[in-house]
């Protein structure tokens, strides 16, 4: 490490859920599933609810969410 690299302290990104895509709106390296409260690594992130402006962390937590709101699958 050299004296310009700062360790990556690991912080919550807010980021804005688009379709098919996210933006991220303060800097982060992870956000918090709405179901679980799991940690998702932002380039791990792969399911989020664009209507909600929730990440989750698998297909079932979508799921869940999917349902939770009065809709069935």
């Amino acid at each position: 490490m050299n004296r310009f690299e700062q360790p990556r302290v690991p912080t919550e990104a807010r980021i804005q859920f688009l379709d098919g895509d996210y933006q991220v709106k303060a800097p982060g390296n992870f956000v918090k599933c709405a179901i679980t409260g799991k940690t998702i690594m932002l380039e791990e992130l792969k399911y989020w609810s664009v209507s909600r402006q929730e990440a989750y962390i698998d297909a079932d937590a979508a799921l869940k969410a999917y349902e939770s709101n009065g809709l069935q699958a």
